[in-house]
């Protein structure tokens, strides 16, 4: 019950503030957290439009496709996820995505 509360929450705030991308990640993770990761995938892509430089919304967006089963576009976001990490100097963002990346591959054999 505890992720349909945070949904609402979030869902407040991004109405008072629609072009904050933070809000939208912020909301996008409460959906996935809820298992959700189509509707996450949605507020993750709305957080990379009004902010494209955000890797970590990349990040999101890519474990958003891979909960859904969307492997190939998931590893598409995290490519542009790391493109993204390594011009900004988001040096951890950037990591993460790398391990993301591994696994995917280790798991595609």
């Amino acid at each position: 019950m505890a992720e349909v509360d945070r949904i609402a929450e979030f869902k407040e705030v991004a109405e008072l503030m629609p072009d904050d991308p933070v809000v939208r990640f912020g909301l996008a993770g409460a959906y996935l957290d809820a298992g959700q990761p189509e509707n996450a995938a949605d507020e993750y892509r709305e957080a990379i439009r009004l902010k494209p430089d955000y890797s970590a919304a990349y990040r999101g967006l890519g474990r958003a496709l891979e909960r859904a089963g969307r492997i190939a576009e998931a590893r598409a976001a995290y490519q542009q996820g790391l493109e993204v990490a390594t011009r900004t100097g988001d040096l951890q963002t950037g990591k993460e995505i790398e391990v993301f990346l591994r696994r995917l591959e280790k798991a595609a054999g």
